[in-house]
């Protein structure tokens, strides 16, 4: 006896289709949900970045302001405090401005991050260029607080005296222009820390 028996055609890649297709699917959903998440970095990072803005302009400007005159003066001598006498000072204003300069011109690039959340380019970019911009404002920072603390403080080894006595408006100028100098330094480390981290999800 002969059984009778049909022959069924089954596609070869139909099987392979169904298996390549799912991974697809995955792939562009974990694209499109990382691309969500980092487009919300880049708008934190863009509020960021104003925010630095204002606190590094804001610095530079009340130190480049502070200067007072005693109201009592001699025939040969007149009493008087400005920015422009110390070193440390004038590097602080002059650090700050480009750093606050480096941030303005930085904003394109973070509106770029914004519109291609997952493009490395920029982000790596911003990330060397940030880090700088740390570097600098801190050592500046740094400087002018140590002035700060002499002006407030004095030094008796060294027979520094405290002016702050004499120059309050100065020395009140000068202390301001410091913290917001160093919540600068606080908004560019934060800064740093997104770029890093949404390089790392990548």
């Amino acid at each position: 006896m002969k059984s009778d028996s049909i022959a069924v055609d089954v596609p070869a890649d139909s099987s392979a289709a169904i298996k390549g297709k799912a991974p697809l699917l995955g792939l562009a959903r974990d694209h499109s949900g990382s691309g969500g998440y980092k487009r919300g970095l880049s708008i934190f990072d863009f509020l960021l970045r104003l925010a630095a803005i204002i606190a590094a302009l804001a610095a530079a400007a009340t130190m480049g302001t502070s200067d007072e005159t005693l109201p009592f003066f001699t025939q040969f001598l007149q009493f008087e405090a400005s920015y422009d006498d110390l070193p440390t000072f004038q590097f602080f204003v002059i650090a700050v401005a480009l750093v606050a300069g480096y941030l303005v011109l930085s904003l394109p690039f973070s509106v770029i991050t914004i519109i291609r959340p997952l493009a490395v380019a920029p982000r790596l970019l911003l990330l060397v260029l940030d880090t700088a911009a740390l570097v600098l404002i801190t050592a500046a920072a740094s400087a002018a607080a140590a002035i700060v603390y002499l002006a407030h403080n004095g030094n008796q080894n060294t027979n520094w005296l405290p002016i702050c006595q004499q120059f309050g408006d100065f020395c009140q100028k000068t202390s301001g222009s410091v913290v917001s100098a160093f919540a600068t330094v606080a908004f560019v480390a934060i800064l740093i820390v997104i770029s890093g981290v949404s390089l790392k999800r990548h």
